[in-house]
């Protein structure tokens, strides 16, 4: 089948679910279908290329592109939907990576994301990390949690972001949504002007730099609330990745500011579902208990799984954790459970009844 235009190849990913559409000169268009990557047997032309890039770019963006080589935007295609757009060359040719923005926004139920949201949701201040690798779903859970705002508070909320992807109209807050490349420069200059924009709540597409965390944390010690994304695999890695944003000798003041102003870390993955259809977020949920105050302050990270562990009766839980809940509802199979975890031969001994306290220094419970 001929795809020869743009709305072809973006209909068909809606209409088969896909959540994203990779396409390069002279290569098969590829669709991500449930975490799978399916080709179709239709290949793209320089031409077909660059007439999308001049479907989706506006002339300031097309400059970007030609300096930087690398652009990020957003595009709405008519009677299909929205799109995050990545356009890049490589290997001297140009490729274009398509990810369809479903425009309904759903909730945490919905999503199957823990309880637990719902309380973090209702901070006032500090800096809700939301984290995972490409394709995890953060911008969905974070969506759920500005929509939950959005819902139950009155609150004035500014995002920054690169692209816009969900858009939210007013419902008890108000929402001003800027992207980065149209209505601002940068993250960081438009967090420092947002701070003079009588926000509540600041979203933070994406954590990228130093300068963009530290004015994050100041945005939070002035008693907003930050909510961002960053690529870390866990909450140990989060806290790690964000100190490695610094030099040695300005960490120890960035670890309290951290420990002072954190609200959390929802570190997140996506499983297959049993059946085969769809995925399923699998969660580690760190707060910022005065254990956790404790150990981000003596920089001792590496105790962060245990407390997480030990914390279930704050709200907290592990990836572990939330793969036997799902298990044992029957909406993911042993195999891929075991697949995703960090710590498969624990998760093992879980499905058999056995646990390990971290309370207890590792002892068993039965």
């Amino acid at each position: 089948m001929a795809l020869t235009t743009l709305h072809e190849v973006l209909k068909i990913a809606v209409e088969n679910n896909a959540s994203d559409i990779h396409v390069k000169e002279n290569a098969p268009v590829y669709y991500r279908i449930d975490g799978t990557m399916v080709g179709c047997d239709f290949t793209a032309t320089r031409e077909l290329i660059y007439g999308f890039i001049d479907q989706v770019a506006n002339p300031k963006q097309r400059e970007m592109l030609d300096n930087t080589g690398d652009l990020d935007l957003s595009h709405r295609e008519d009677e299909v939907g929205r799109f995050r757009v990545n356009i890049h060359r490589q290997r001297g040719l140009m490729g274009v990576t398509f990810r369809w923005v479903k425009n309904e926004i759903l909730n945490f139920e919905q999503l199957g994301l823990p309880p637990v949201l719902n309380e973090i949701a209702k901070a006032k201040r500090g800096i809700i990390i939301i984290t995972g690798t490409t394709g995890s779903g953060k911008s969905t859970t974070m969506a759920a949690i500005l929509q939950y705002v959005n819902t139950y508070r009155q609150e004035h909320v500014i995002t920054i972001e690169d692209p816009i992807e969900y858009e939210f109209e007013d419902d008890q807050s108000i929402f001003e949504q800027r992207e980065v490349g149209l209505d601002t420069d940068s993250f960081f200059g438009a967090l420092k002007h947002a701070l003079r924009q009588d926000p509540d709540i600041i979203m933070v597409g994406e954590m990228r730099d130093r300068i963009s965390f530290e004015a994050a944390l100041q945005a939070a010690d002035t008693g907003h609330l930050v909510i961002t994304t960053l690529h870390a695999s866990n909450a140990s890695q989060t806290i790690t990745r964000i100190m490695d944003m610094f030099e040695k000798n300005e960490q120890d003041a960035i670890r309290e500011a951290l420990a002072a102003n954190l609200c959390a870390v929802i570190s997140q993955r996506l499983v297959p579902m049993a059946g085969g259809v769809g995925r399923a977020p699998v969660n580690e949920i760190m707060l910022n208990t005065p254990i956790v105050t404790k150990l981000i302050q003596e920089d001792r990270l590496e105790k962060l799984s245990a407390a997480i562990q030990g914390g279930q009766g704050d709200g907290m839980m592990t990836f572990n954790q939330c793969l036997l809940e799902l298990v044992n509802a029957g909406r993911v199979d042993r195999e891929d459970a075991l697949a995703i975890s960090d710590n498969p031969e624990g998760l093992k001994m879980n499905f058999e009844g056995i646990f390990l306290s971290a309370d207890a220094g590792g002892g068993l419970v039965g």
